[in-house]
């Protein structure tokens, strides 16, 4: 379908005024996969706190975490607590615990070891089919958050309000399976060529357009 053109020149107006921003965020992102496997696994479980719930809460959660010594020793009940400002906090806290232990290796976390910093495409496959509460959309998110998603779609409500207000998409889809997610990402990836904007600045851009800021 073709491109919405007053969405668009919008969008590239935005752009502009928020690219030094941007490019400084997504500076940040990369430098996380230099740092030890713990950082690394903190931006893992900040993912798994994010469906429907709001990123700045979840980064707030992880910190709280962190700070309390407990999101790389604390058991599942010493845990809960902590993620209850979260949706589906019960589970959410599951994961985390099982993710730690899917990672723990001699003792500590291992989880560089598992993502191949070359292929992003292959480490979000490992993720979605490893990590219990890793769809495509946190896996993508992760690999943005450490410095490998320039080719990935991270597909929340707000990057798919914009696609369909750009011509994108014609609806915004009840559910994202395998196969309409890599769709849509297809799709996105079109018009960041088409538009000159990379895959990873459009993210960010989406998001801040529809939240008023540049998180993560």
């Amino acid at each position: 379908m073709p491109y919405k053109q007053d969405s668009i020149t919008g969008l590239k107006k935005a752009y502009q005024s928020k690219k030094t921003e941007i490019s400084e965020r997504l500076k940040h992102f990369k430098a996380v996969w230099d740092r030890n496997d713990r950082e690394v696994f903190s931006e893992l479980c900040f993912c798994i706190l994010t469906p429907q719930s709001k990123a700045v809460v979840c980064g707030d959660i992880i910190n709280n975490l962190k700070n309390n010594c407990l999101l790389f020793e604390g058991d599942l009940e010493q845990i809960k607590p902590y993620v209850k400002r979260a949706r589906f906090y019960r589970n959410k806290s599951k994961y985390i615990v099982e993710a730690r232990k899917r990672l723990f290796k001699d003792g500590k976390i291992n989880i560089k070891d598992k993502i191949d910093a070359k292929n992003a495409l292959s480490s979000r496959e490992w993720l979605v089919k490893n990590i219990k509460g890793i769809g495509y959309k946190e896996a993508s998110h992760f690999l943005r958050n450490i410095g490998m998603g320039d080719d990935l779609a991270i597909l929340d409500i707000h990057i798919l309000r914009s696609l369909n207000k750009l011509g994108v998409i014609n609806a915004l889809p009840k559910s994202l399976s395998k196969k309409m997610y890599l769709e849509i990402e297809e799709k996105l990836k079109r018009l960041s060529k088409k538009i000159d904007i990379p895959m990873a600045h459009l993210d960010l851009l989406f998001w801040s357009m529809g939240t008023g800021r540049i998180f993560k």
